[in-house]
């Protein structure tokens, strides 16, 4: 791979970072679907199911990263970012010509695909910033992550913001904006997302950075939402919204404050080096242009050894073969070193995370694809105020469990599913909420739903980086990540969708009205979440050890892998 020619915690990391941040807000463009549904349905004449499986297309598109999931260990983070900006162009371009009725007749199979593609754009998007900032903040992983993927998840806020505020709430503005201004946006950034080499130890003054970044999230969170309810409840002037917009870009802005205070104020850097840790990322005092550091393990051997001992071979006796000629050297890696997609489907853990994330955010994005008509059975027209509550907590889920995960793993070595396993038991709770269909329910379990959401999909991201590594990591977080279609798919697509056209058909109408209309469906996914909890407790089990190695200082430990 590419030598990578930057010092050690020097200015570019922070500036990637930043770009990082537009990027994600872009890449959470899928959540704009609610928005633009009913339109689909009004102008192409769709019924709930067939808009239902184009939800499906929708969380299709967004979560197949195989590919990017590939190419981020052949390509720089520019040239996959450019895959997306054509991809959400072209996509996106299609589905305007249709809503706009600038070309008709196109069949349903060809708007599928164009959603497919258009979608897909978040997959090259997000793997191409994850996956190049995870990597030059190796020893903050859960705090990157949920900084991230908390912007991600305050998107649909931002959304609804332009599409209130400056779009007037014109499906087909949205969509024009979709294809064009999220490309244009995207295409800026390609310059500062770049690899640089890892600090060689945590740094006393990236905490604080890290704070800022997270305050900063917070702020714009609390902002985008006030601003959200008040356009719905006083009519505000062209002028006054277009400044209220601005104010919400400055705020999208501030991570940029870090790099530009590192510039003016330059200060000699001061490492706090835990013994044992990461000591191989970065050599001090040594030549400052390394290659790939990140991905040469570091010497933890003293802390292994007691870990591995229950094994199927002792060292000795694979020494022996060795010597003997029976076996390689060569060896399988085992948890908290650096897998390859194919090693890590032998585990069993890989797996249970698998059916975890499967079962947690097929259930949630269910939800999510139905929320408008959700909103309008349970008589609330007006379904932009829930999409944006969503999201809201949607994004205090993402950072909030990124920050109390980093906080238990590093002073306890509490594994990270911990959190999930609470997360799943919320779900149920939520769900048997939904099913109640009383008064004032629907926007608290929204609520609840967005904060669980947040949560299961921020920490799938690192627990599977410390698990199977980060030199793969792509491609084995993409493989994840296909648990959100299949679920929406099966979920929404095959249970909800169905169970709603079912019931609309009772009462004669295309649209149904009532707390029947998803009930079913609700006490369904209540039994799915069920399950996940099951399974989340058994995998927190079997990784207990594996975090306890690799946290057992305080701080996160490459562990020694094989050369293979």
């Amino acid at each position: 791979m590419r030598n990578i020619a930057l010092k050690a915690g020097s200015r570019p990391p922070w500036v990637g970072l930043a770009a990082a941040v537009w990027v994600e807000i872009a890449a959470g463009n899928a959540y704009n679907f609610p928005l633009y549904s009913p339109a689909l349905k009004s102008v192409l004449g769709y019924n709930q199911q067939q808009l239902t499986i184009l939800g499906v297309a929708n969380d299709i598109g967004e979560s197949v990263g195989l590919l990017p999931g590939i190419a981020c260990n052949k390509f720089p983070p520019w040239a996959v970012l450019l895959v997306g900006v054509v991809l959400c162009f072209l996509g996106y371009g299609v589905i305007w010509l249709t809503v706009s009725q600038t070309i008709t007749g196109l069949p349903y199979w060809v708007l599928w695909i164009a959603l497919v593609v258009a979608t897909n754009s978040n997959a090259w998007f997000g793997t191409a910033v994850l996956v190049t900032n995870m990597r030059n903040f190796p020893l903050s992983r859960g705090t990157v992550s949920g900084i991230l993927k908390g912007y991600a998840g305050i998107a649909a806020a931002i959304y609804t913001v332009l599409y209130n505020m400056v779009l007037q709430n014109s499906a087909t503005t949205l969509l024009l904006f979709l294809a064009l201004g999220i490309p244009l946006i995207c295409l800026v950034t390609t310059y500062f997302i770049r690899a640089c080499t890892p600090a060689s130890g945590e740094d006393s003054s990236e905490h604080g950075h890290f704070v800022f970044t997270q305050a900063a999230s917070v702020f714009l969170a609390i902002y985008v939402v006030a601003i959200s309810i008040t356009s719905d409840y006083v009519s505000l002037s062209d002028a006054l919204s277009y400044i209220l917009v601005a104010i919400m870009v400055v705020f999208m802005l501030s991570p940029l404050a870090i790099p530009v205070k590192m510039t003016l104020f330059p200060a000699t850097k001061k490492r706090i080096r835990s013994a044992g840790s990461s000591d191989s990322l970065a050599q001090e005092g040594g030549d400052s242009t390394q290659t790939d550091p990140l991905l040469t393990p570091s010497s933890s051997a003293a802390y292994l050894g007691s870990f591995y001992e229950t094994e199927d071979f002792s060292d000795v006796e694979i020494l022996l073969a060795i010597g003997e000629g029976a076996v390689k050297e060569k060896r399988r890696p085992r948890r908290g070193e650096d897998f390859k997609l194919g090693e890590a489907f032998v585990k069993a853990d890989f797996w249970l995370l698998w059916f975890v994330y499967f079962l947690g955010v097929g259930a949630g994005v269910t939800v999510l694809n139905n929320l408008a008509q959700i909103g309008v059975a349970l008589g609330v027209n007006d379904t932009t105020e829930l999409l944006c509550l969503f999201s809201l907590c949607n994004f205090a889920g993402r950072l909030g469990s990124g920050v109390l995960s980093e906080h238990y793993v590093r002073s306890k070595a509490i594994p990270r599913t911990v959190w999930i396993t609470c997360t799943h038991i919320m779900m149920i709770l939520t769900f048997l909420l939904y099913a109640s269909a009383l008064s004032g329910t629907l926007y608290a379990a929204t609520v609840l739903l967005g904060v669980c959401c947040g949560v299961i999909y921020s920490l799938m991201v690192p627990t599977a980086s410390e698990l199977f590594g980060l030199k793969h990591f792509g491609l084995i977080y993409n493989f994840i990540l296909l648990g959100n279609p299949i679920g929406a798919f099966l979920f929404s697509g095959l249970l909800a969708g169905k169970l709603y056209d079912a019931e609309a058909t009772k009462q004669g109408s295309s649209t149904c009205i009532g707390a029947e209309c998803f009930r079913l469906t609700f006490l369904v996914l209540a039994g799915v979440c069920g399950l996940g909890t099951i399974l989340s407790i058994i995998l927190t089990i079997r990784i207990r050890p594996v975090y306890q190695m690799l946290y057992a200082g305080g701080s996160f430990r490459v562990p020694q892998a094989s050369d293979r």
